[in-house]
């Protein structure tokens, strides 16, 4: 499901873009890009796909990420997930410097799990779906945001000025 997610994030926000009727620009583009990015990328991975299961359903996710069941840390892992979720949707109303704010600060998370799967497979041969492919799901995530961030905001760098 996060496969999909994560494709959906991209293609959703490609099709926007050919049907839309307003010029391409390169900030438009960014814009476009980025908001489905949070949406499909922060929001429902963090709140759907990952609140969610941690909190209702903690044993069968677990299985799937090749852990053991019962850990009282799903909870806090599917808090977690869920507070970055919220900040994703909100993007959609909240932009400017908010956007570097989620978009950082769920990068960093996404690239901190990048590695922790990489260690898990690498260690102990976890090799368990939510844990082997979240490796490029995640690390995917993470950069792709931070690249569109940067791009967005060397194209607005109106809005980093300070008065």
């Amino acid at each position: 499901m996060t496969i999909i997610n994560t494709l959906l994030g991209v293609v959703l926000a490609l099709i926007h873009l050919t049907i839309s009727k307003k010029p391409r620009t390169k900030e438009r583009i960014l814009t476009i890009l980025i908001l489905y990015s949070f949406v499909f990328h922060i929001g429902v991975q963090g709140f759907l796909l990952g609140f969610i299961p941690h909190i209702f359903f903690p044993d069968y996710t677990a299985a799937q990420i090749g852990w053991a069941a019962g850990s009282p840390f799903q909870f806090e892992v599917g808090f977690h997930d869920g507070a970055w979720g919220i900040l994703g949707f909100l993007a959609i109303w909240i932009r400017g410097t908010f956007w570097i704010g989620a978009g950082v600060g769920w990068s960093f998370f996404m690239l901190g799990a990048t590695y922790g799967h990489i260690k898990d497979t690498l260690i102990h041969n976890n090799y368990a779906p939510y844990n082997f492919l979240m490796i490029f799901v995640d690390g995917f995530i993470a950069v792709y945001i931070l690249v569109l961030l940067y791009l967005y905001f060397k194209e607005r760098e109106d809005l980093l000025r300070t008065t």
